[in-house]
């Protein structure tokens, strides 16, 4: 697996740099070698935040950890990821290394991980509006997302409530 470690607002040492790259690498036992793992550093007034992302034959799994410094957050990092890839290892098993789940060496300690099932299905009509608009509508509702058709290209779009309490736009791209 390939790993990748971006920072913003300040340069990564060599020595956390190492340490990110070998607590990562315990990941490799369940992806093959075409796997890209990306690490991004960032630091936010006094906290450090983490994510990890790993693609891998057009799946994602990430996680997002926040603390006091990066090294508690690679500790608390890779158990959230391992929890995603045993969430996620009926649907992508086939994408995996074949002996992935073999070892039972693993970073959480949780007895089991539930399976989740699809318990309600919901339709609306998209509604033709701005992002602005769209806004107002996620504060208006108290929703942490919102989805709407962009008035201008006639897109679906998607709002969400970040942790920080700012609001991010997902704008799909279609599969080529």
């Amino acid at each position: 697996m390939r790993i990748e470690i971006t920072a913003k607002s300040f340069t990564v040492g060599d020595k956390l740099k190492d340490l990110v790259e070998k607590k990562i690498s315990k990941l490799d036992k369940y992806f093959e070698s075409d796997a890209v793992c990306k690490v991004a550093l960032k630091e936010e007034g006094k906290l450090s935040k983490m994510e990890v992302s790993i693609q891998y034959k057009g799946s994602l799994v990430r996680a997002e950890v926040s603390g006091d410094n990066f090294y508690d957050d690679i500790d608390a990092v890779l158990p959230k990821i391992e929890r995603q890839i045993y969430k996620q290892k009926s649907k992508i098993s086939s994408k995996l290394k074949k002996d992935a789940f073999f070892d039972k060496q693993i970073f959480f300690q949780d007895a089991a991980v539930p399976e989740s099932k699809l318990v309600k299905t919901k339709t609306f009509e998209l509604t033709p509006m701005n992002v602005d608009e769209a806004i107002t509508q996620l504060d208006l509702l108290g929703h942490s997302f919102h989805i709407f058709q962009d008035a201008e290209t006639n897109e679906v779009r998607v709002v969400y409530l970040r942790e920080s309490g700012d609001v991010g736009l997902i704008i799909p791209k279609k599969h080529k």
